[in-house]
């Protein structure tokens, strides 16, 4: 019986400590070997940050600059004081009397009292993407009849509607009837998600 608390098991011989040489071979060997690491688990690639919204960016910027910049074109309808609509060219103008008529219920409305013009064109665009995101095709936009405003005239009467007829997603608008705002809001119909 041997000593020395074994229990038992023969003692391995000891293997002699590597030459050179074979380092080298060895590390020649596990040239394309990747190491994993030190704790043996995977270590997943981090996660990226969220892009940028270069073009909504751009947008809001030119949104900005135009109100900045945005002469108001008279026309005829609008020095005779007559009631100014809009149909997209190429539409039958059925489009308006249905609008006038309440044919289509407003499913979203958006109230500019109180806001100057740069404020309200901001609000306008925001409001306008966010219905075409959610596939909105009936608003109500109140903009007031002026008379809290100098000289009691309708200024943002007249740029909402000159703003609505630049927008591309804007198919038809007409004045609210007097039960939605008569001369102080607009009704407007937008294009569908599927229409291009």
């Amino acid at each position: 019986m041997k000593k020395g608390g074994n229990s038992g098991k023969e003692r391995l011989p000891e293997t002699p400590a590597p030459s050179p040489a074979d380092k080298e071979l060895f590390r020649a060997a596990l040239t394309d070997v990747i190491p994993i690491t030190p704790h043996g688990c995977i270590v997943p690639a981090p996660t990226r940050p969220p892009p940028i919204p270069l073009s909504r960016m751009r947008d809001e910027r030119e949104v900005i600059h135009e109100s900045m910049h945005d002469p108001i074109r008279w026309d005829e309808a609008t020095e005779n004081g007559d009631e100014l609509s809009f149909v997209r060219p190429g539409l039958s103008r059925l489009i308006l009397r249905r609008l006038r008529r309440g044919e289509w219920v407003s499913q979203a409305e958006l109230d500019l009292h109180g806001l100057n013009r740069l404020d309200a064109k901001i609000e306008l665009a925001n409001f306008l993407f966010e219905c075409k995101r959610r596939g909105v095709r009936c608003i109500r936009i109140i903009h007031g009849k002026g008379l809290g405003s100098r000289n009691r005239e309708p200024v943002l009467k007249l740029h909402v509607r000159h703003w609505l007829m630049q927008r591309e997603e804007i198919l038809a608008f007409v004045q609210a009837r007097p039960i939605d705002g008569g001369g102080g809001a607009v009704m407007v119909l937008l294009k569908s998600n599927t229409q291009r």
